[in-house]
């Protein structure tokens, strides 16, 4: 089991320290365990597993098609 530290999981996830903690909160995003007594870190598969079940972008969606009307032609 590897444990990742807050930059690895902010390079991971592509969040801001402030999200992860906000979404921690929430219960949605793995709980971070304490290494020691200066230290915490995530399961890596735990973060791993979390990033499999995000939604996919569904390109329909994505806003692109208002933003390309908004641009000058």
């Amino acid at each position: 089991m590897k444990m990742l530290r807050l930059p690895e999981v902010i390079e991971a996830t592509g969040l801001s320290r402030p999200t992860i903690y906000r979404l921690e909160a929430k219960g949605e995003f793995p709980k971070r365990r304490r290494l020691g007594r200066n230290s915490i870190g995530w399961i890596e598969e735990e973060i791993h597993a979390w990033i499999q079940a995000r939604p996919t972008a569904d390109p329909g969606r994505s806003g692109l098609s208002s933003f390309a009307r908004l641009s000058p032609p």
